[in-house]
């Protein structure tokens, strides 16, 4: 077991470690996949929240990057990325008024916004106007994932024909992201092809009406391989763009999906132990302040998912003798398994796999990206606290 002298010593836990090496790994693997494809690749950047990633994304052929909310657009556009699209549907004259600085203060920014309702439209409608600007609009169609989202068919071809008369905004396509695989390579490529499919039928049906649909975007994580890999056979020649976006870092949460295998995932939470006063387990200095409190329970069916009837949050890097399975605000237990080398010390450090990497950043200021045990640059968390 390493001692705190010899784990990152110069740095204070916990804080979070970005593996430089396995991130770089994938997102070279992510892009090469989309150009062996001929498809374009845009990386969900709400997971990571960087400029400093998303830099390093483009720099691998990226073509531009998508954020979440519309605030998380202010931060990459002030450092210069000016291709970016708005994933989440968006509503109300404070965030109209958003949209209408950043197209004042950026004017060379390419803004893309989705949308699922005539009344969002209406909106950016306006600020089109007022900025003198067409902005390009794509509808976000829902394919049984009950989040935003258009019901395929006639709802989304309704919708499509409100838009085109709007001024200020120009119908340019299609968004969707597929959810809900189960970690099997069977449903993965499953639901893959099912959403492709629905997706550029939906693209086909807009251009017999008369549509110009120039961008149809599909992408999710656990399917971005099998995606690409039918793009490739000439199966879906309609896609134009995918966007995934946790694979890039991973997390458990995204194993239990097939997003990533642990092996893969970036990024780890670097703690200290604290007490080891009773036998069984130790206390470590970092808890839901410090990890969220994502208990993946909507993956309780997993084997192996409850130990003593309790949950993991986590997993410890290198000790599978070892579960992190109760936490409080600020601290967290980590407790022996039967037959578990009880070996740790005051002062020890772990590294554990966050469940939910997403909570894990949104927490944070900064990490460390660290190469061969050597802290190498400091990479920040440019959008925390842009959530509207």
């Amino acid at each position: 077991m390493a001692k705190q002298d010899t784990l990152y010593p110069s740095l204070d836990t916990p804080v979070v470690l970005l593996h430089l090496d396995k991130l770089e790994e994938n997102i070279k693997r992510i892009q090469q996949a989309a150009d062996e494809a001929g498809v374009k690749l845009r990386p969900h950047t709400k997971v990571h929240q960087s400029v400093d990633i998303a830099e390093m994304q483009i720099a691998a052929g990226a073509c531009g990057i998508e954020v979440g909310p519309l605030d998380q657009a202010v931060p990459m556009a002030e450092e210069g990325i000016t291709d970016i699209l708005v994933a989440h549907p968006f509503y109300g004259e404070h965030k109209f008024e958003k949209l209408k600085s950043l197209l004042s203060v950026f004017p060379k920014l390419k803004l893309t916004i989705v949308v699922d309702m005539i009344e969002q439209a209406e909106g950016i409608s306006q600020v089109g106007q007022e900025a003198g600007k067409k902005i390009p609009v794509l509808i976000k169609l829902d394919l049984g994932n009950d989040r935003y989202g258009v019901l395929p068919g006639k709802p989304t071809l309704d919708l499509a024909r409100k838009l085109q008369k709007l001024p200020g905004i120009g119908l340019a396509g299609l968004y969707a992201h597929e959810i809900g695989t189960k970690p099997t390579e069977e449903s993965k490529a499953k639901v893959a092809f099912e959403f492709a499919t629905t997706v550029c039928e939906m693209a086909r049906m807009l251009k017999k009406e008369g549509f110009n649909i120039a961008h149809v975007s599909v992408g999710a994580s656990p399917t971005h391989f099998d995606t690409c890999r039918f793009i490739k056979e000439g199966r879906f020649p309609e896609i134009t763009e995918l966007h995934p976006g946790q694979r890039a870092i991973g997390d458990i949460r995204y194993t239990m999906s097939g997003g990533n295998t642990r092996e893969e995932c970036a990024a780890t939470v670097l703690v200290s132990v604290m007490s080891t006063s009773h036998p069984n387990h130790v206390i470590v200095d970092a808890g839901w302040k410090t990890f969220g409190a994502d208990s993946v329970i909507e993956r309780s069916d997993t084997p192996g998912f409850f130990w003593n009837g309790r949950p993991n949050f986590g997993y410890v890097q290198g000790r599978s003798d070892l579960r992190f399975v109760r936490v409080a605000a600020e601290t967290s237990w980590v407790y022996y398994m039967e037959g578990a080398n009880k070996d740790l010390k005051i002062g020890d450090r772990l590294e554990i796999v966050p469940n939910g990497i997403n909570l894990v950043i949104n927490i944070h200021d900064k990490l460390y990206g660290v190469r061969n045990g050597k802290i190498e640059r400091v990479i920040r968390i440019t959008g925390r606290g842009r959530g509207s």
